[in-house]
């Protein structure tokens, strides 16, 4: 395969994987700008659509445009995947960035089967103390599973960033808390789950 790729291509190739391993995502068109110290999106998208019309890589729909490289599938399945540690969850989702990554964790496999849909969050507050969650602990998040009444969710109202516990009442979705010290939160306009908590990590 390499016989078939430029120099320039292969560099690029090189960078797409390491980042991949690094952070379990495709870097984006600016990252990969900056890497290269170039101040035109077009000729990285000219390297990248070189290296997709010869099968190396392959777009995909989500904000970084690539799929994770099969070599890379391979040795993050190989036992752990490396995620993300936010402090909060933006309003579009999980977002890879300096301004919301605070660390990175590698977990096993038997926790987050792959590094795109789960993410690390720090707890801050202590409005989950009674269901043994407690501020500065380290909770798993999976953002595409189904949210079922019960569960312990990341969620969006009304704009504000929340960790709560998911109840259904009346047909109506609300969030309560595991702290008689807060109250529930009704959302007045909507109510958003960003993912569903599926294990808890505790630093001593």
């Amino acid at each position: 395969m390499s016989e078939m790729l430029t120099e320039k291509q292969e560099a690029v190739l090189r960078f797409i994987e390491e980042y991949q391993m690094a952070y379990g995502k495709s870097p984006t068109l600016r990252e990969m700008r900056e890497h290269f110290n170039v101040s035109s999106d077009n000729s990285i998208l000219k390297h990248l659509k070189a290296l997709e019309e010869k099968g190396v890589i392959q777009k995909d729909d989500t904000p970084r445009g690539i799929r994770l490289l099969d070599a890379v599938k391979q040795k993050l399945s190989a036992g752990t995947v490396n995620l993300p540690i936010l402090g909060s969850v933006p309003a579009g989702g999980p977002v890879v960035t300096d301004e919301y990554v605070k660390d990175w964790m590698s977990v096993g496999e038997d926790l987050a089967k792959n590094a795109e849909d789960f993410f690390m969050l720090e707890v801050t507050g202590n409005s989950m103390i009674d269901a043994g969650i407690y501020e500065g602990d380290l909770v798993l998040v999976d953002s595409k599973k189904q949210a079922r009444e019960g569960d312990v969710v990341v969620a969006l109202v009304d704009n504000e960033n929340t960790l709560k516990l998911l109840v259904k009442k009346n047909g109506k979705f609300y969030l309560k808390a595991e702290n008689k010290a807060y109250k529930d939160i009704h959302p007045m306009e909507e109510l958003i789950v960003q993912g569903v908590v599926t294990a808890l990590i505790r630093r001593y």
